[in-house]
């Protein structure tokens, strides 16, 4: 008589699938699992659900099947099962304005749900995440949060800005601008269709300091991700995916967790890089949202006011500022700007872990945080010189909104 379990140890680094692969009961989903390509020594092996959020409707998310594919060789190359699957989204920048809005902030929990249903259901061991466009992030971590385990998310990446015939540059804010200056006769229409032409001139989400960037940035300050991975140029993110599969591996050999990463602290850091960026206030409700996935019980708007007032805006950031992600990025990304926080005393939990094989993130800005001048203090002032001395994001309470609200003050109110 066989054994009720099958090559089945401590040491295993599937013990969520081995309920499918190791048991007796399981050998229904054996049966299914051979045309997919797991069975023999492959039953063995743990496997990963590689969850993206890929659609063609729009540039964020058109790329990240391809993405999906590249991070499903990495994770086999080391010695993993890749198995990838798909959830939906909305564009927010194609949305705004009309009906569709309606069904922007539902698709964050859809996505959350979605990708927990099939990691939960399917015993999944791992789970990486490929988000690329504003509730796409929030919904993939909050994924993460509910299921604990072993997982990461790869962002998709920024898109890059466009080039007029002119030689001027344009990106998505122009296209939107653009509009408005078309009836005010400011640009003729042939101009206004070039804008549109030009403003995105391949795959990433929008360029600026918008939620897709804001939620990346704070996603990686929690250390969930890779480094850079927050402003890296969606065409660039090969390097990236080729890291992924052992960096998997070494979670799941560790038993790293996202509740071992994402605590208080972690999200303490966030607020502070938001804040310092000059991101969306979306990422209050995202954050919160967030903390709940994760169980974080003392979390609340008062934490944002208490760290914004340690913390200046210091980013000059579209859409209300002069410089692009991909600027960013190629002044030292994220882990400059967490680096730089850091040795001005403003990140407020060097101390917090991260996936990056169980470094801080004071280490990590620190190993890849780079800065090069002069474009990053181009980008990003010092504190002695802010644009606003205290946090942005200001949370307002009164009769119109008991519970709270939030409003964005960047300190460049009545300015033109």
């Amino acid at each position: 008589m066989r054994s009720s379990s099958r090559n089945l140890s401590k040491k295993s680094l599937n013990k969520f699938s081995s309920v499918f692969t190791q048991h007796e009961r399981g050998s229904g989903a054996r049966a299914m699992l051979k045309p997919v390509g797991v069975y023999g020594e492959r039953l063995n092996m743990a496997q990963v659900g590689i969850a993206s959020v890929w659609w063609e409707g729009n540039p964020c998310n058109m790329h990240l099947l391809d993405l999906s594919e590249r991070i499903k060789k990495s994770v086999e190359a080391a010695g993993l099962v890749g198995l990838r699957y798909n959830t939906i989204g909305v564009s927010d920048a194609m949305a705004n304005g009309t009906e569709g809005m309606k069904y922007s902030l539902q698709s964050r929990d859809l996505i959350a749900d979605s990708i927990e249903t099939v990691a939960a259901a399917q015993f999944y061991d791992g789970i990486i995440t490929i988000p690329g466009c504003d509730k796409n992030m929030p919904g993939a971590i909050m994924a993460l949060g509910r299921l604990n385990r072993p997982g990461l998310m790869v962002y998709g990446g920024t898109i890059r800005r466009g080039t007029l015939s002119s030689g001027k540059t344009c990106n998505i804010v122009d296209a939107f601008e653009g509009y408005g200056k078309r009836l005010r006769n400011e640009i003729s229409q042939e101009e206004q269709e070039e804008i549109i032409a030009k403003a995105c001139p391949g795959a990433g989400a929008c360029g600026g300091m918008f939620t897709a960037n804001t939620m990346a940035s704070a996603i990686e300050a929690m250390g969930l991700t890779l480094p850079k991975t927050a402003s890296l140029p969606a065409e660039f993110k090969e390097t990236e995916c080729v890291q992924v599969g052992s960096t998997m591996r070494y979670l799941l050999e560790n038993d790293l967790k996202p509740r071992d990463i994402v605590t208080k602290d972690s999200i303490l850091n966030a607020i502070a890089i938001v804040t310092a960026a000059g991101g969306s206030t979306n990422a209050v409700l995202h954050l919160l949202a967030i903390a709940r996935a994760f169980e974080i019980n003392d979390f609340s708007y008062t934490d944002f006011e208490r760290i914004g007032k340690m913390t200046p805006v210091l980013c000059d950031m579209k859409p209300w500022g002069k410089y692009m992600m991909e600027d960013l990025h190629d002044a030292g990304g994220i882990p400059a700007l967490l680096h730089f926080l850091h040795e001005h005393n403003i990140l407020p939990a060097p101390h917090a872990r991260t996936i990056n094989h169980g470094a801080t993130i004071a280490e990590i800005a620190k190993q890849y945080g780079q800065r090069n001048e002069p474009s990053f203090s181009q980008i990003v002032r010092s504190p002695h010189n802010p644009i606003k001395s205290e946090g942005h994001l200001a949370i307002l309470r009164g009769s119109l909104a008991p519970q709270g609200s939030v409003g964005k003050i960047t300190g460049k109110e009545g300015l033109l």
